[in-house]
């Protein structure tokens, strides 16, 4: 789905509202004269937990800004940056909201946002009781001969900074190429877990040799070494056979791999970040490795995820679902996906995918462009959208290469686009994370507030308009029925070629039958990215309509799945 990070990256923490650049989406085509949505998107989140905190607390503002940085991690050099940024702007910040300014009012002043001329005002917050034009112009009184306000905001750049650059050159490698940063043998596999690494796909075993990775079909039955990193190889002493000859030959090998948005690579902000009542030294001790994953979780996806779930449900991802019916397919995982993806942009990174036809084993490839089709941060969105006839040339582009590059016997399966509507009806009334504590920001605020600036991540199904909710949905089953059209007609030599229905309405019908209710499957801070309980149950679906319409798909269930694992173990882990 269309990416969130270049507004919401500079959320919990002062250091990062420079990141925007940093953080944006790959393929944004946002106007210039809205580039500075992004940083007042951050100014706002940020300056309202540093008074939230304050007010939680009982303390001063200072103080605030202070426990903020102090609950940081030292990695990536959070901490001091958060320090240094607080030296630059924290004066202003407290003199501002000691005069019971609010963060609007705050990130107005200090430039990180700004009312374009002819364009509407754009506030997170209610309406000062006073005129805005009087209120501003009081707040820029206080704070004229500050010297914060010499520094371009458009041109501020946290990686400017000497000690940042390498760590920042590191996560732009990462995003730009869709392949691991630390790749010794250049097989695009890596022993290191974020920079586009394991967490993304299997990790290497023998980091340097390139003809040892995940996937791949044994080299000689892996006699003497594990070259598909399975962690199966050897050989038996009772009767000489190789292990990998003994439990794999014949069980029908296969990989799973996501061509996916941010919504396939489990795009997730923590809400303990943002939530002043539950910040603490335990909140950011994962934002070295979010921001380095480029603030997504694919080892807790619902299709590629290894880690067991931090949700509490019991459902497994696709991938481990897998590796139980045949621990021959350990390891074999790629999560090719990329925050702001869509069927029209798919061709800048598809080439990160590794699978070789004559040396590999075949895949189960599944395309699920669910979002960016039809979502767009534009105030005149449907312009914007795919229409079917460009979704059919870039679909069938991307089969034509899958074609060109999967094994013979894989299986591709394309999924149909939600209907969004449920974003708004069942989160617009409820309050987002930011307004927890003084009831005063619900999610028809922060939608307005993100529509207003033309950063939405969708303004289509984010909007209070019913007409532009509905047009959205037309639009995304037109092209929901334009896959299932390729999916029946054409056919293709070395696939397989599949589509299923992008069932939310069924996982909200299982969710509720649990007890539970519909927004507790969105992600809280974004409000609207389906979350990690939303991503296991969806694969459950899949799993089961996979299971009873084309069990081919999934392959056999490997009988010697016990014995790998008495021998084994957990096979080198992930």
């Amino acid at each position: 789905m269309k990416s969130p990070r270049k507004l919401l990256m500079a959320a919990p923490l002062l250091f990062l509202l420079p990141l925007h650049a940093l953080a944006s989406p790959a393929y944004d085509d946002q106007p210039a004269r809205h580039s500075n949505g992004h940083s007042c998107v951050g100014c706002v989140l940020v300056v309202s937990v540093i008074e939230q905190l304050a007010q939680v607390h009982n303390s001063t503002v200072q103080a605030s800004m202070e426990r903020l940085c102090s609950y940081l991690p030292e990695k990536l050099l959070l901490k001091t940056t958060c320090y240094l940024v607080v030296d630059m702007f924290g004066p202003d910040i407290i003199t501002l909201l000691s005069m019971d300014k609010n963060a609007d009012v705050v990130c107005h002043t200090l430039e990180f946002c700004k009312q374009d001329p002819g364009q509407p005002l754009c506030h997170l917050y209610p309406l000062p009781k006073e005129t805005w034009k009087f209120t501003l112009e009081k707040a820029r009184q206080i704070v004229k001969k500050s010297p914060t306000l010499k520094y371009s905001r458009s041109d501020s750049n946290i990686c400017s900074l000497p000690f940042l650059a390498k760590i920042c050159e590191m996560i732009k490698s990462a995003i730009k190429n869709s392949v691991p940063f630390k790749d010794v043998d250049s097989d695009k596999y890596s022993v290191f877990p974020t920079l586009r690494g394991y967490h993304w796909r299997g990790r290497d075993c023998n980091d340097s040799n390139g003809m040892a990775y995940p996937g791949r079909r044994p080299d000689n039955w892996d006699i003497h070494q594990d070259s598909n990193c399975n962690g199966i190889w050897g050989v038996d002493p009772k009767d000489g056979i190789p292990y990998e000859k003994k439990f794999c030959e014949g069980s029908q090998p296969r990989g799973i791999i996501l061509l996916g948005d941010s919504a396939g690579a489990h795009f997730h902000i923590s809400p303990e970040w943002i939530t002043a009542s539950q910040i603490s030294l335990k909140s950011f001790v994962n934002l070295p490795t979010a921001i380095t994953d480029e603030l997504n979780w694919p080892q807790l996806s619902g299709i590629t995820g290894f880690l067991n779930s931090t949700s509490g449900i019991t459902e497994d991802s696709i991938y481990l679902r897998l590796r139980k019916r045949n621990r021959c397919n350990h390891r074999d995982y790629q999560n090719i996906s990329k925050n702001g993806a869509s069927s029209q942009n798919l061709e800048k990174f598809i080439e990160s995918l590794s699978r070789n036809q004559l040396l590999d084993h075949p895949a189960i490839v599944i395309y699920a462009m669910i979002g960016n089709d039809v979502c767009n941060g534009k105030s005149d969105s449907v312009p914007k959208m795919t229409t079917p006839e460009k979704l059919y040339s870039k679909v069938m582009q991307t089969l034509k290469y899958l074609n060109s590059h999967l094994p013979n016997g894989s299986h591709v399966i394309l999924y149909g686009l939600p209907d969004g509507t449920f974003l708004w009806d069942n989160l617009h009334n409820k309050y987002h994370p930011l307004g927890q504590l003084n009831k005063d920001v619900t999610y028809a605020h922060f939608y307005s507030f993100l529509n207003c600036l033309q950063v939405s991540p969708c303004q289509g199904w984010m909007s209070s308009n019913e007409t532009l909710r509905t047009l959205t949905s037309q639009r995304a089953e037109q092209l929901s029925n334009t896959l299932k059209k390729i999916a029946t007609r054409k056919k293709f030599t070395n696939f397989n070629l599949f589509y299923m229905d992008f069932d939310f309405q069924g996982i909200i019908k299982e969710w509720q039958k649990r007890g539970g209710q519909p927004w507790q499957l969105i992600e809280p801070v974004d409000g609207f990215h389906p979350n990690e309980v939303a991503s296991l149950l969806l694969a459950d679906v899949f799993w089961k309509k996979v299971q009873l319409q084309w069990p081919q798909v999934l392959g056999k269930e490997n009988p010697f799945n016990s014995q790998i694992e008495k021998v084994f173990g957990e096979q080198g882990g992930h």
